[in-house]
């Protein structure tokens, strides 16, 4: 019972390992893609800050009938076609976000059914090419933790921001950044290079 029930979850681990490889790939590619979005967001306030700030009446451009209202509603289009566009993404990393969790609540699940049959020495054994079970459990949990709370401050930052609301949209690219750590990402890669031999193992 206790070899067959360890072979079981190292395969089911070795499974969520896999997924968690690809989901760190896309949470990365969506990143990069939300990074230029939360640019020119910023570079959109501005602009709409300015023309706030701009008293057409006394320029030249006075002589255009409606100028102002037509640059601020084109302004608003663009500025609400790239908070769609952030969303959109949000979606994305929603669904890497319920991939690792899905993972990880179904080996949980199994880890349930099986822990009476097992030993300590079942849950602490380790390898120079396999982990424990016990650590990777750990790192499974953190990795979920890490993408959970990461997608949470992300959405809940998109959440603030308005169309009208200049300053929050100026201020959102470097608040987007600051949610950004590079330590997390490192170590979902040092638990992915922990686990390469124990990922190609059969």
């Amino acid at each position: 019972m206790s070899k067959a029930a360890v072979f079981s979850l190292h395969q089911a681990l070795r499974r969520s390992f896999v997924n968690l490889e690809n989901s760190q790939k896309v949470w990365i590619r969506v990143l990069e893609d939300c990074n230029p979005l939360m640019e020119s967001l910023g570079n959109l306030a501005e602009q709409s800050a300015a023309l706030s700030g701009l008293q057409i009446s006394n320029t030249p451009l006075r002589d255009f009938p409606d100028l102002e209202e037509r640059l601020r509603f084109k302004l608003c289009l663009e500025t609400d076609s790239v908070l769609r566009k952030l969303h959109d993404n949000m979606s994305s990393l929603q669904a890497v976000r319920d991939s690792v969790s899905n993972h990880l609540s179904s080996i949980q699940q199994q880890f349930d059914q099986i822990s009476e049959g097992l030993d300590l020495l079942d849950l602490t054994e380790r390898s120079a090419s396999m982990p424990s079970v016990c650590d990777m459990m750990e790192w499974l949990q953190d990795a979920e933790r890490l993408y959970r709370l990461q997608f949470l401050r992300r959405k809940t930052l998109l959440q603030t921001l308005r169309v009208d609301d200049f300053s929050l949209l100026e201020s959102a690219p470097q608040r987007w950044k600051s949610v950004e750590c590079e330590s997390n990402e490192d170590r979902i890669t040092e638990t992915l290079c922990r686990v390469s031999f124990f990922m190609e193992s059969q």
